[in-house]
């Protein structure tokens, strides 16, 4: 009977915002009452429950969502974004210019959220497209997988960072294993994916073609890339020390006080205010007005984040979760792939990443210490599934194809499909890493 209420709430909460059209924040919370009704947890349990589940999630969460939207702001308003993608396309010139705008896509979707990143994109995509005269869909799409494999797979990117803080895994060994596994999806997804689709002529709109600025205005070539990646940089140096350093000693203390995600970011973010702003000319406060733009952007994401730490609060409180993970795991299928599987579905019904790869979480978390299941994988396993073909309840879905200027079967063919593509490499590279650790 409590399977069955949860599986009534899930749906409910599908109808709510997909059908009813409501606010995903306001769908969680009503979810989480009306579970806490069904799974007979004492009234004031149920406030209680919630209020906790909201702040244990984001207790050690918003520092990283927020100090990472504020860098991606700054890398996006400052120009080194722009000088990245400058200098990736001059290194692999004309012949390969799909390859680079594989690179700069990815290389950019490590710091910046995902539709600012897009937006930030279509710019340089169109100007490739009439300058070169190449299909727009064929130069675009391998660009646009990359910014979605960044956005699904790796940290601090918010659903990443929030499933490694519900799954209690390590960010950095999370951020290694998801570029391993990032690099041959975006290849397959991106430019052989491609390849079949050169036949969609199409002319995107030059509306949605804004005017890059002045080089001399953008920082410096290597400013750009070090500051943009300095987060990159800091996780991968300190898991790689922590492995070589004396256990007990004060070095590895250090090395462990730094490599943590808030003292990473907000070491990125010190060192972004003075080479992206201060040194770019802008006065403190002017960074400072950029990065209380950056807070906006992400202030509804938080709120999801919350929501789904309160529904995750309530199955813990009440033992179905644990009830839940009992029963999934005399399931024949593995616990990466049944985790896969159920983001999988909750993405194609609802349309949101985020919401199907921590809604999966909360119920698969118990999985993790019954069946020993490597919990960066796990992490990497629902991101995955959360990218499954992506249709119209999906915005991303529909900023494509207006931008794009596509009908409605040439969207579902390239977009969808490649969305596709990547969740299932993902989940093959997923389980090829598995079965070597």
């Amino acid at each position: 009977m409590a399977v069955l209420s949860v599986v009534f709430c899930i749906a409910l909460l599908i109808i709510l915002i997909s059908w009813a059209k409501l606010n995903a924040f306001i769908s969680f919370l009503i979810v989480s009452v009306i579970a806490g009704f069904l799974l007979k947890l004492p009234l004031t349990g149920i406030v209680g429950a919630i209020q906790k589940g909201m702040g244990d999630t984001l207790g050690s969460l918003v520092g990283i969502i927020v100090l990472g939207a504020m860098l991606g702001k700054l890398v996006a308003e400052s120009g080194a974004a722009q000088q990245i993608a400058s200098v990736m396309m001059q290194l692999f010139g004309p012949k390969n210019i799909q390859w680079g705008l594989v690179c700069t896509g990815f290389i950019i979707g490590i710091p910046l959220f995902y539709s600012v990143g897009f937006v930030l994109m279509i710019p340089l995509i169109f100007s490739v497209v009439y300058r070169y005269k190449i299909p727009a869909v064929y130069i675009g799409l391998p660009m646009l997988a990359s910014l979605s494999v960044a956005h699904g797979f790796l940290p601090p990117h918010p659903s990443p960072a929030a499933l490694v803080n519900q799954f209690n895994a390590n960010m950095g060994l999370t951020l290694i294993y998801g570029l391993v596994i990032a690099v041959p999806t975006i290849i397959v997804a991106g430019p052989i994916f491609s390849k079949t689709l050169k036949s969609i002529q199409n002319e995107p709109l030059k509306a949605f073609v804004k005017e890059e600025k002045n080089e001399r205005s953008l920082p410096g070539k290597a400013n750009s890339f070090l500051t943009s990646l300095l987060p990159v940089f800091l996780l991968v140096l300190t898991i790689t020390l922590s492995f070589r350093l004396d256990p007990n000693g004060i070095p590895v203390q250090i090395t462990t006080f730094i490599g943590e995600p808030i003292s990473v970011m907000l070491i990125s973010v010190f060192v972004a205010t003075f080479s992206l702003g201060v040194g770019q000319g802008r006065s403190i406060s002017q960074v400072m007005q950029i990065y209380e733009g950056a807070v906006k952007d992400v202030a509804m994401i938080i709120l999801i984040i919350a929501g789904a730490g309160a529904l995750k609060q309530i199955l813990t409180e009440s033992g179905v979760s644990k009830e839940i993970a009992d029963s999934l795991q005399y399931l024949s299928l593995p616990s990466l792939v049944l985790a896969w599987l159920i983001a999988a579905i909750i993405r194609v019904c609802i349309g949101s990443a985020t919401i199907a790869g921590l809604t999966t979480a909360s119920m698969v978390a118990p999985l993790i210490v019954q069946q020993h299941v490597n919990p960066n994988l796990m992490v990497l396993s629902i991101g995955a599934g959360s990218l499954m073909f992506s249709h119209v309840n999906d915005p991303g879905f529909w900023m494509f194809k207006e931008y794009f200027n596509l009908s409605l079967k040439d969207t579902l063919r390239s977009w969808s499909l490649m969305e596709t593509i990547v969740s299932f490499s993902g989940l093959f590279g997923v389980l090829l890493l598995d079965s070597f650790l």
